[in-house]
């Protein structure tokens, strides 16, 4: 779902911050990604996947390995925010 990946200009700056290590940078990359996300058509698009994951499994993905430094573990605390069915362990 491109709607949910990060705008081009936040994935340069989450490579740049993951490239050179830096939690402050990555921070900044959080923050702007997050609010990309709650607005517009990307916010209905996670209610409706959490209203989906009541009824549905559902599996979001990407590329990266490590989650804690990728745009899904911020997509999954956006769909716990908005009470959606998660899966404790991955």
């Amino acid at each position: 779902m491109p709607i949910l990946a990060p705008s081009v200009e936040l994935m340069a700056q989450a490579k740049a911050a993951l490239e050179a290590k830096n939690a402050k940078a990555w921070s900044g990359f959080e923050k702007s990604f997050l609010k990309e996300m709650n607005s517009g058509d990307a916010s209905r698009t996670l209610d409706l996947l959490a209203a989906l994951s009541k009824t549905t499994d559902l599996s979001l993905g990407c590329y990266c390995q490590e989650e804690s430094k990728c745009h899904r573990s911020l997509l999954r605390h956006l769909l716990v925010q908005r009470h959606a069915v998660v899966a404790v362990d991955q």
